[in-house]
């Protein structure tokens, strides 16, 4: 009785390794069939949403006369951005998304009076000013279109990324210091509440350079000796993408 038991179970055991090579080609020529599920994962999930960090050189545009920048004037800026490839391969897409900008603007255009009725002057070099700035923070929605070189198995990749920013002007606030005093002035009514212009990012890998060309002026209603003050902005540096 044990002795046909044995002989079963080795009958069993051989058979099993027999089939092993048979189970594997089936498996083989489904995967073979069926190649859309290779594709699925790459075209269905890939995207390149990110969240970008940018530090900025602040420049105005357009100056009025004698108008200068003093000093560094330096900005920030972060967000996150949603992508919508429109090509197979995914290196073409669009992307939106929401951030925030900080900008800061050493300059020698006094700004007196109050948020509701402020005076504008030029300080010449006559005039003996510590400090005198204006700063914006600005609620962004960027609009892009971006060409890269990326694959769903690396992230080290070329791109070109550029578009149109829209943004609001959440918080304002000019300081002059001089020897009459501190003038402070928060979100004088004379700002443009909505800004637009356009930018281009281009790079390798995180670190990218940057720069943003303001469409419209600063100021709504400023002026300057009855003429109006139509400085823009032009802000260059770098930005850094994280997925």
């Amino acid at each position: 009785m044990n002795l046909l038991q044995n002989q079963f179970r080795e009958k069993l055991f051989f058979s099993v390794l027999l089939l092993f090579p048979f189970f594997g080609v089936l498996a083989q020529e489904e995967m073979q069939t069926k190649p859309e599920l290779q594709e699925i994962k790459v075209d269905s999930l890939y995207r390149e949403d990110q969240f970008y960090f940018g530090f900025n050189y602040n420049t105005l545009q357009q100056k009025p006369k004698g108008l200068s920048q003093q000093k560094f004037s330096i900005g920030i800026s972060g967000g996150f951005l949603r992508d919508m490839p429109i090509n197979k391969n995914r290196t073409k897409a669009f992307a939106t998304g929401l951030g925030v900008s900080y900008n800061n603007y050493n300059q020698n255009l006094g700004i007196t009076g109050t948020d509701q009725d402020a005076v504008y002057t030029v300080l010449g070099s006559q005039s003996n000013f510590d400090k005198n700035k204006f700063t914006q923070l600005l609620i962004d929605v960027p609009l892009e279109f971006r060409w890269r070189t990326s694959t769903f198995q690396s992230y080290k990749f070329w791109r070109i990324y550029g578009g149109m920013k829209f943004s609001y002007l959440a918080y304002s606030k000019s300081v002059l210091k001089d020897e009459q005093g501190k003038t402070v002035i928060t979100n004088n009514e004379d700002f443009n509440k909505f800004l637009y212009g356009l930018y281009l990012s281009a790079g390798y890998n995180t670190l990218n350079v940057y720069a943003y060309y303001g469409l419209n002026p600063i100021f709504k209603s400023a002026q300057i000796d009855g003429e109006k003050v139509k400085i823009n902005s032009l802000n260059v540096g770098v930005i850094f993408y994280i997925l």
